[in-house]
């Protein structure tokens, strides 16, 4: 099995009715060196400012992206490539993150390579330290920007930390 850490970025709250901007993966292994980035145009008219503009891109930027089909294919083909045996999804809000990867891969491909199941990076690191009140975040060492490769590789420094840590995964 191999781990698989995703952000999303997207001009409004949910799938369908907004567009998922671009994403971020990582393979998690030791050098965290296996990444994807996906660009992609939206799919919808409707779009938050105030959403988007945490990519750091502009609508007119973002309306000569590549085509969402495009980009999920070559993502599910990175995935078969990079990921040894069943991938997993894991992302620091499955529950954002998961809704537009799961959509996007349904609509346009037919179905989702991650199967029908993620994991929350922040509940994890909850269960390791036995405490629901804390959180995983000071674990990143690559800053937060919202690019997110950046975003998906911190978190991924965070899963091996937490592996390091004691929690119970394998990198095989």
């Amino acid at each position: 099995m191999s781990f698989v850490v995703v952000d999303v970025e997207s001009d409004g709250p949910i799938p369908g009715d907004y567009s998922m901007v671009c994403f971020g993966a990582v393979i998690v292994e030791p050098t965290l060196s296996k990444t994807f980035y996906g660009q992609l145009k939206p799919i919808s008219e409707q779009w938050v400012p105030e959403a988007l503009a945490v990519s750091g891109f502009s609508r007119d930027d973002v309306l000569g992206f590549e085509e969402p089909a495009m980009v999920m294919q070559a993502f599910a083909d990175w995935i078969t490539e990079n990921s040894k045996g069943r991938p997993f999804f894991i992302s620091d809000n499955n529950g954002f993150d998961w809704q537009f990867i799961n959509w996007y891969f349904h609509h346009f491909l037919g179905n989702n390579p991650f199967g029908y199941t993620s994991s929350n990076l922040g509940s994890l690191y909850k269960g390791l330290v036995k405490d629901t009140f804390t959180n995983f975040k000071h674990l990143r060492k690559t800053a937060h920007t919202h690019h997110p490769v950046d975003d998906a590789r911190g978190n991924a420094e965070a899963l091996l930390l937490m592996k390091e840590q004691g929690l119970k995964i394998s990198l095989k």
